[in-house]
This record gives C-alpha cells, structure tokens and sequence, in this order.
C-alpha cells in the first residue's frame, strides 16, 4: 500500500504546541543575550513505526556564567504518549542520531566518560543507561547500519605521526601548509565478531560521507583527492564500492554535490547536485544509473533549489526545496515520472526531510518567523509543530514581518525580507539597517532570521527596521539567476543593494540619511563597498569577515578554485587592474562611512589580512572613523556565545550611535562585560 495515498488531496494546516501568548501590552522586549542563547533543535528522527521521535537540541552556553566554549548538544525523546523525555542532557554534546532497525535502542555518537574521542553509544528507547558500542583510535565522524544492522560502517581520520606530542614539547611544531592533513577513511565493523574490531577500506582519496547500500555488501561514499576544501567543493564524487574497497560505478557528475540516498530496496538512487562546474550551490536534483552511474535531471528547469531527499518507498522520492523564500516539499514517482506537492509553500521554512516511518510520517525540522528550528511532523496530510524549545518567546514582542518585491535598475526583478520597528507608523521613514547575506550563493528565507549577526527582534524594539534582500546571484530562483553575478564582482550585484535601499525610500519607510549596511564574508564585502565606492549611500557599516583586496584574497583563502569557477570565472592575473578595482581598498581615499570590522582571528576562508588591509588604508587617509576587531579562536563566523554577545553589542552600539543619535566621532570601544559577571 502507499505510505502517502490520499495525503495530496488533503487541505494542509499547521498544529502547534499550546503556548497562550501574553497580550501585547503585557509582552517585554528582548535582550542581546536572549538573542544568542535562543537554542534550536538540530537533528530528529523517528522509529519505523512512527510511535517514538528523538531529537536533539542545541544549548548555547550563557555568557558571564558559563566558561568559554562551544554549545553543547542535548538528546530527547517525544514518546508515544506525546510527552518530551531528556534523555541526555547537561554539558554534553550529542552528534548523529539513529534508530536500530528494531527500534529498541538509540545510537548516537559523543564523546564522554574516559573516551579520548567521538565514540558510538547506544540507549535503550524504554529508559535506561547508555552503553559505549565502539571506541576508536581517532574520532568516529559519521556512521550508518547495513540491511540486517549487523554490520556497521564509519568514518574516522587516520591517525597522526607517532611521537608528535613529544616533539612539539620539544619545540618541534613546523608546520607545513597543505600537506599534513589526515585522510578521513572508510571502516567496517562486524558487531557480532568475537573480537570487536574494525578494518580500514584501503583507498586512495578523502573520504566525506558514507552509507550502506540497502539490500547489498557495497558502501556509496562521497570522496575527493585531497583534504583541502576546495577539492570538497569542486572536485567531490559519488563513489560505490564492494566492502574490500573495490570501485563499482562513479557517479558522473561535476561541480558541487549534496546529500545522496538510496530507495529502500537498493535499486534506485537519487543525489542532489549542481548543474555544472559553475553553478554557484547544489540544488538540481537526479536519479543515478547503477550500472553506468549517468544521471537524469528529476526536476529540470526548477526555479528554486533543492535542499534534501528522503524515499518513501522504492518508487516514490521525496525532495524538499527552496523557492524564492519559502520552501516546498514535492514528491517524484519515478515509475510514472509524475511531481505532485506533498507540503505547500507558506507552512513553515523547512531545512531537513530527517526521516520517515512505515505508515509515512514524516519527520521535518523548520523555522518560522516566530521560532527557531523546531520538530515537525507530516501525517495524513496535517503539518503539526512537535517540540517548543523556548516557550518564554511567547512572553516577547515578536516584530512585524514581510516579502518585499522590487524592481533593480535593469528592471530585474528582486525580493527581499523586510522586519519592521515595533510601533510602525506608514510612511514614516525610520533607521534601516541593510543586511546582507554572504556567498553569495545563499539567500534569506521568510522563516526565523533572528541572530547575533542580524538581531532582528531587538533592533524592532530599537527603532531600526532590517532589511535582507536577496541580490542577483541569490540560490533559490534557479541556476540562471545564481549565475547573474559572475565575472562581475561589485558591480549589478551591490547596485541592487543600493537599489532596495532606494525602493524602502521611495515608498516612505527608509529615512535616506539613516540606512546602515552590515553583512559577513560575501555580504561583509558588499558592506565595505557600501562603505567605500558607494560611500554616498550609507551612514554606517559594520563588516565581518569581509572582503577588501580581491587580489590579496586569492592568495591567501582556502577555496581559490571555487572562487574561479563560480565567483569570478577568471584569474586575477588576467586582468589585475579589474580585480583591484573591484576591491574596497581601490576606493578607500573617498570613504566617508563610519566603519567597524569585525574578524575571526583563525578565519581561513577569508583571512583577517582583508580587514587589516582596509583598517590601514582608511586610517591612513584619516577620513572616517574606522575600528577593527579580532575574536581569538574564531574562523569564518563566531561560534562561541561571548563572542557573539560582544559581536551583538558592537554591532548596533555602532549602529545607534551613528544611525538613531546621528553623532559625531566614534562610540567608546569598551563594552559593559566586567560588571555583568
């Protein structure tokens, strides 16, 4: 019988924990550190008979309290009787999750007690206490069960020189740039064997993701030659193999890829993947020939993306999709080559398809506008909301948001998501801090938007409206349109930034002598434009992990081939003038943007040479007031929650002072932390 019979027909509608809101006199408004500690659920996944559904929530730590460090990952249970069980909580960290085929137990993978790494574990679903499965000499990084769960497959780096630790007591710490990464390889575990033991697949490639082939002793991983990023951007594949390392079939794809997944029978598999070695993001989606490993597009000409796959039976392929800024859950049956919508924009913005029972529900994670990620569950045609993982929102002024549509100068047609102050009266211009998204393959969705790099909600009680929009080479409206921005670095791409900034003025919500323009990496680079080249447009800017020398950045960043092949489709020693001219730096003498960067001090994607670069010149020419900031510890992007709340704070102190008190000279760069303790 069909797992989904009868669910197209049906009407969807939203069910939600109850949470009774306070009245909006009696909501209070948010605080910076709120904003950083909001926690979201992370992974889900529910047994075979739909009865049971693990998930696990990320806990940031609180600031001022807890010691520095990452969040930690925590385990639930939503039981049969619709109660939410901890199972693993405190100052933990929870990775992948899964169900045993019997559905009696929960495996996961952490690293606790004596263990000197990530190991898998297993707990019991009716109560009880976790029992360490295996233990390996490096950290398990990803695992996956055969047909019959016997036999086991995971993934762990090779293991390092011998007497390294000794050595570099001694001083000998030489390190050799790019060529003393450890391969990640490729292990087999028998659970049943006298001697609990793996044995490595001998292969001569990195290896990213493994799985099991159902029903057959053969393994699909995604490999790629060599450890460094840009080989797992750009030169990744598909690869099947036979359990001694023998290579069945390849995969023929090019460019990036996304997850992969078998149909429960083994005989079909589907990848999500790119067009060509330039499409800028994975998200056309394919069924694989077996026998030759060709593929066949499942959804050409789709404008939008796909994001992930689940089968609901040999037949029938589940994919979920990002379409403009809302997403879609459609369903493929590959027999009849017939597309049906499962879930209707509108829903929610779902981000993972994470698994699906016998009788065919199905188990989401997704975010509204109103919340984080949460669990989600689809059956017989209802959506309903299964976790609230912080039910005190419902106690805070939540802000008015909305899609804007706009037109560029070249007519184009571009959208973006609009959060309004608190209180907003039509047509009276208010402070506008412009966001924007990096990449820029990637876009803003209609869903949850609320961090430490854009606090939406606390900017709305501020006075400030935030605006994300969705320039040209944005993912999410297809191929073409993800295209639009190669070979032209700064150029149409920033113009329609500065085109929705004169949209929101023209229809009376922007005050022109107060829009603000902040953004990390690719949108960092778009802010140091905007501060610099289209300096006349912007009041304030705040950069982070941005880019100012598009020479320089070539030179000393991690994806120098993605760079070539999706960004710029040239060198910079084809045309080196071009380059410097699309460099914030080449316009630094006319700037007269107050400037705060912001910048991981370990970022390899972006190296915190391009801020110190644009620090320099704008303080030699002495026009603007410019700051610079590095977080110890940090790469591309701020994970640790104090670093964050210091982001945060910085972040619209420089805003407020510059955009709401329109003062002059530059905020004090201490910041209240002491006195918090």
């Amino acid at each position: 019988m069909s797992r989904l019979l009868g669910w197209l027909s049906v009407i969807l509608f939203v069910t939600v924990p109850v949470t009774v809101p306070v009245s909006h006199a009696e909501q209070r408004d948010i605080t910076l550190e709120e904003v950083i500690t909001t926690q979201r659920v992370a992974q889900a996944v529910t047994t075979t008979d739909g009865s049971v559904t693990a998930f696990t929530k990320v806990r940031p730590r609180t600031p001022y309290k807890e010691d520095d460090g990452g969040a930690y990952t925590e385990l639930f249970v939503h039981n049969a009787a619709g109660q939410i069980v901890p199972f693993i909580t405190g100052d933990v960290r929870i990775g992948q999750i899964r169900f045993s085929r019997d559905n009696q137990y929960l495996y996961y993978l952490s690293q606790r007690g004596d263990d000197k790494h990530t190991s898998l574990y297993k707990i019991p679903v009716n109560g009880g206490e976790s029992t360490r499965v295996y233990t390996h000499e490096t950290a398990i990084g990803s695992f996956d069960f055969c047909t019959t769960g016997r036999h086991i497959t995971f993934t762990a780096r090779e293991k390092g020189p011998e007497k390294a630790t000794e050595l570099a007591k001694k001083g000998f710490r030489a390190q050799v740039y790019e060529e003393q990464s450890l391969k990640t390889q490729i292990w087999l575990l028998d659970t049943e064997a006298e001697e609990l033991k793996a044995r490595v697949l001998e292969l001569d490639e990195h290896v990213h993701s493994v799985q099991f082939r159902p029903q057959h002793a053969q393994l699909l991983a995604r490999v790629a030659p060599t450890t460094l990023v840009d080989d797992d951007l750009m030169l990744s594949s598909y690869v099947i193999f036979n359990t001694d390392g023998e290579e069945v079939v390849r995969v023929q794809s090019e460019g990036k890829l996304g997850s992969a997944a078998f149909s429960p029978d083994g005989q079909r598999l589907a990848i999500i993947g790119a067009e060509d070695q330039h499409d800028p993001a994975t998200g056309r989606l394919y069924s694989v020939n077996l026998e030759n490993g060709a593929l066949t597009d499942l959804a050409p000409g789709l404008i939008g993306q796909v994001q992930d796959i689940i089968w609901a039976d040999n037949d029938r392929l589940i994919w979920l999709a990002d379409i403009h800024v809302e997403t879609e859950v459609r369903v493929t049956n590959l027999a009849s080559g017939e597309t049906s919508t499962l879930i209707e924009q509108g829903q929610a913005i779902f981000s993972r398809l994470n698994s699906i029972s016998d009788s065919g529900k199905l188990t989401l994670v997704g975010h509204t506008p109103a919340h984080p990620p949460e669990v989600f569950h689809f059956s017989n045609g209802e959506v309903s909301r299964v976790t609230d993982s912080n039910p005190w929102l419902a106690d805070v002024r939540q802000p008015r948001q909305e899609v804007i549509i706009h037109e560029a100068r070249d007519g184009l047609t571009l959208e973006g998501i609009l959060v309004y102050p608190h209180d907003y009266q039509e047509g009276t211009p208010v402070p506008v801090i412009m966001n924007i998204h990096g990449g820029p393959e990637a876009h803003v969705r209609n869903g949850w938007n609320d961090r430490y790099s854009s606090p939406t909600w606390y900017a709305a009680q501020q006075g400030f409206a935030t605006f994300f929009p969705n320039y040209r080479g944005s993912t999410g409206r297809g191929v073409e349109f993800s295209k639009l921005g190669q070979n032209d670095y700064a150029g149409k791409e920033f113009d329609d930034i500065v085109d929705a900034k004169e949209h929101l003025v023209a229809i009376g919500l922007a005050d022109p002598d107060r829009v603000g323009i902040t953004g990390g990496s690719y949108g960092g680079y778009a802010s140091a434009w905007g501060a610099t080249k289209q300096t006349e447009h912007f009041a304030a800017s705040v950069m982070f992990v941005g880019i100012s020398n598009n020479l320089s950045k070539f030179g000393t960043t991690d994806i120098p081939n993605e760079m070539h092949l999706v960004h710029a489709r040239s060198y910079p020693w084809d045309k080196w003038q071009w380059y410097l001219e699309r460099s914030p730096i080449y316009w630094a003498e006319q700037a007269r943007t107050p400037i705060l960067i912001m910048h991981g001090a370990e970022d390899t994607r972006v190296h915190p040479s391009q801020s110190m670069e644009l620090y320099r010149y704008l303080k030699v020419h002495g026009n603007v007031p410019v700051r610079l900031v590095l977080y110890p510890g940090e790469g591309h992007g701020n994970t640790r929650s104090a670093s964050q709340l210091d982001y945060a704070m910085r972040l619209m102190r420089w805003m407020n002072h510059y955009l709401i008190e329109q003062a002059e000279g530059i905020p004090a760069h201490e910041l209240p932390h002491a006195e918090r303790l």
